[in-house]
This record gives structure tokens, sequence and C-alpha cells, in this order.
């Protein structure tokens, strides 16, 4: 019989002290890894989900407000903002591109975007049936969205004010759905998307069609005379042209508008920041969790090598080396820990998958490993070596002949 399958059947022969120590070290891994995973996947998405965005102009209110409402659609706008005023700014020399949103209304808890192609563009959206809105009232809608709600392609949809499902609904005025969007885990699959027109329409604003039109080429977008004066948007979504826009277009924007230019990377390294605290306060409950398991495993070896003085004397009288009978004891807590390692991992594996079940508008990779779990299962096992170095070394300098002659 080797030295790992000796291990194993000593671990099993005392399972209430093996459980304990196996449940705590377990316990402990699987809040590190689920932090870990929960913290790399949200920088993950926050960083595909505002990429090629590097300002978004809104009504004035909270910074971190506008990033949530007009990037991830998680938080309602600070207001709206003058079609004609944002087209004044998409002309600055610093802006490469703008796109507009408009917000407000949404279906069945789905947000109704009021955009244009580019939007879809700035995401690398691909059509998988239909096609884009060529009209207004028609919609294309995300994976997410045709998925959850059965929808397909000719399906009406009636929106409703706010973000809930009860708000007030524009019955008169529904949508048609002309395209579904392929599913490529981005902030898109969520949304539904039409043209600016439709949404002042749906709100009861007059389509003025007899009026010339207006091309607004910094939006990509055409309106008439009559709604480039009186429409309004919710925002800009803003790509700089130079590193020069930074240092200069939000302190204009601030200062010489009625407008609040808002900075993805910075509101969200803020809103890190903020969360930060609670995540290393969390980490270090499992860090101590880890090491209260350590002293666990380090107790447990300890009390059954004074159980087991005897049959390690009979082990040694039968010609095992003092080496082997060391080598034995490491290997007993290094079963304990591997075992704990692996099951802490999949514990976290599963409530990741859990929380991304359960929360919608949450897109997690339940079964993505990262290399950071390596080094959590290396440090399993090198717990498992400390904490099973002295009985081990107890073990080793066991006296023969004094412990049998007192068996």
């Amino acid at each position: 019989m080797n030295i790992f399958s000796l291990s194993y059947k000593n671990v099993i022969a005392r399972p209430l002290n093996s459980f304990l120590s196996f449940l705590l070290l377990g316990f402990g891994v699987s809040i590190v890894v689920l932090i870990l995973l929960i913290s790399s996947q949200l920088k993950s998405e926050i960083s595909k989900n505002s990429k090629g965005i590097d300002l978004v102009v809104a009504a004035k209110g909270s910074p971190l407000q506008i990033i949530l409402a007009n990037i991830f659609h998680i938080d309602f706008p600070t207001g709206n903002i003058s079609l004609k005023e944002a087209s004044e700014i998409s002309h600055n020399r610093y802006i490469q591109s703008a796109i507009p949103l408009s917000l407000g209304d949404s279906y069945n808890g789905f947000r109704i975007v009021g955009t244009t192609k580019a939007y879809g563009e700035l995401y690398d959206m691909k059509v998988s049936e239909g096609a884009w809105f060529a009209d207004h009232m028609e919609a294309i809608i995300g994976a997410e969205v045709a998925r959850k709600l059965d929808l397909n392609i000719g399906d009406r949809i009636t929106s409703q004010h706010g973000l809930s499902s009860d708000g007030d609904g524009h019955d008169d005025n529904p949508f048609v759905v002309t395209g579904i969007f392929e599913s490529n885990s981005s902030v898109v699959d969520r949304l539904i998307l039409v043209d600016l027109p439709s949404v002042w329409h749906v709100h009861g604003h007059e389509d003025h069609e007899n009026d010339s039109l207006v091309s607004i080429a910094h939006l990509g977008i055409e309106v008439t005379r009559e709604q480039l004066e009186q429409e309004e948007i919710t925002s800009l979504l803003i790509k700089y042209r130079s590193p020069m826009g930074a240092v200069t277009l939000p302190r204009q924007i601030n200062s010489n508008s009625n407008f609040q230019a808002a900075s993805p990377a910075f509101e969200t390294a803020r809103l890190f920041n903020i969360i930060g605290v609670g995540v290393k306060v969390v980490n270090i409950l499992g860090i101590l969790i880890i090491i209260i398991s350590a002293i666990s495993v380090f107790i447990a070896l300890l009390n059954s090598l004074k159980d087991r003085k005897y049959d390690i004397a009979i082990m040694r009288s039968m010609g095992a080396s003092r080496a082997k009978v060391f080598l034995l004891i490491i290997s007993e807590g290094m079963v304990i820990s591997l075992a704990s390692a692996l099951v802490g991992l999949m514990i976290a594996h599963t409530l990741l998958f859990v929380i991304g079940w359960s929360i919608d508008g949450v897109d997690f990779s339940a079964w993505y490993l990262m290399s950071e779990e390596f080094l959590v299962l290396v440090g399993c096992l090198l717990v498992g070596l400390m904490a099973s170095i002295i009985p081990a070394i107890f073990a080793y300098k066991t006296d023969i002949s004094e412990t049998l002659s007192k068996g």
C-alpha cells in the first residue's frame, strides 16, 4: 500500500475531525475564489460595455448615475437635453463621434433605447434574424429580450413609461419587431433599439412630416427643423478625436453649458474604489477562515498522532523508515487541503452560476477558470504542508522501544 492510499484511509478513519478541517478550509477557499471571480468578471463587463466611449454628456446630475443609466442601463436618467444644443456640441473639434440616446421607456422590464445604427456598431452587433429598423415605429431587439419574452419578427410591443412593467402604457403606438441581434454578451443583449423619431412620436410629439429635413451629420440622423428646435434626447456617447479632448472637453461642457460631462473610466474607477472596501473585508474574512482551518488541520493531525503512536511504532518495527512516517503525516495534511480546495472551487463556481441565473442583467461566465485560482490551489497545499510539518516531526522522532513498552 503506498503512502497516499494509506494517508487517505487514515483521514477517513477520523471522519469528525477531518470533516471539520475540510469544511473550514473549503468554505474559506469558496469565499476567496467567489470574490475573485465576481471582481474579475465585473471589471471585464464594465470594460467591454464602455469600450469606445470616452465621455457621456447628459443633463446635470450625478456623474455616476449618468454612467450607470446611459452605458449600463441600470439606473434612471438624470433628465433630458436639447437636441439642438447636443447637435452644437457634437461639432466640437475634439469629438470624433457622438451617438445620441433617448431613454425613458421599457417593455416588460427591458429598456427601449432611441438611437442610431452607430450604437449597434459600437458593440459590433450582428443581426441574426430580420434587419435593422428602416422606418419609424420599428424595433430591433437583443438576444436575451427575444429569448426571455419569446418575441419573433413581426411581433408588436407596446412601451411603458419608466423601467417597471406597471408603468403607464403607450398602447396606441406599438413597435413592430423587425430584427433580432446575435448574442455577444454585451449590454445590447438586454435592449430594444428604435430610432429617435419613434420615441418622440410615442410621447405624443408631432412628426412634422411636411417640414423640410435637416441632416445632423455628426449624430447620424435627419430631423425636421421643428424637431431640431423642440425635441430632446437623453445623452450623447462621445469618442475623442485626440487625447486633448480628455483635458479640454469635460471642462468646457461642465462650465459653459447646462450639460454634465461624465467620464466612464473615472466613474467606474471610483465605483470600484467604493466597492473595493467591502471586497477587501470579505477577502480578509476568507483568509482568516483559511488560517483557522490550517490550525484545525494542525490540531487534528496532532491529536491523531497521540492516538496512533503505537501504530506508528509498529510500522517502524516492521521496516518503515523515519522518512516514510514523516511523509505519511505530511500527505495526510495535503489530502485534506487538496480535497478542501477542489470542493471550495466547485462551490464558488456553482454559486456564481446561481447568481448569474437568478439576477436579471448579470451575465457571469460561471465555468471560466482564472489563473488566480491555481494560485489559491497552490496556497491551500502550502497551508496543508505548514499545518502538518510539526506533527510530522513528532512522528519522525517517535521512540520505537519506549512506545512499544508502554503499549
